[in-house]
């Protein structure tokens, strides 16, 4: 197949959700078509705090620009009342619970599919609807990263 040059990709955000010893794990996953800008960062925030429904979540966040940018580090600190974000190490994904959740959905999910968006993300969702009905799967996610 020859390529057209126009790569498209679909980009996910994930977080797990769950208690501070680990417990009762909750998958919250978003994709779109395209990379993770500043806009995407601060729509993903809000549709996170609407989950929550006022419960406080103290978020371990990656290295991403987008997560690094003036705009998304502004709406952070109007979010105090709910939200804390901790960084995690530069070059640590080891340490974060969602790097399990993107191999095991390469693995299992996702490996092997034509490259048309439709049908990556037709795939995404099933995988999210596999993992999150298995909590035990987030469990294994969280153990992992030794946090929990």
């Amino acid at each position: 197949m020859k390529s057209t040059g126009s790569w498209k990709n679909l980009s996910m955000m994930a977080t797990i959700t769950c208690t501070g010893r680990g417990r009762k794990p909750k998958l919250f996953l978003k994709s779109q078509p395209g990379t993770v800008k500043t806009d995407s960062v601060v729509a993903y925030l809000k549709e996170l705090k609407r989950h929550l429904a006022g419960r406080k979540l103290l978020l371990l966040w990656d290295g991403l620009p987008a997560h690094r940018a003036k705009r998304a580090q502004q709406y952070i600190g109007t979010q105090a009342e709910w939200l804390r974000v901790v960084r995690l190490p530069a070059y640590a994904p080891e340490l974060n619970p969602p790097e399990y959740l993107w191999s095991a959905m390469k693995a299992k999910d996702i490996c092997n599919l034509r490259p048309e968006l439709k049908i990556v993300h037709a795939c995404v969702k099933k995988g999210y609807r596999r993992i999150r009905s298995q909590p035990n799967i987030l469990t294994g996610f969280l153990r992992a990263s030794r946090l929990f």
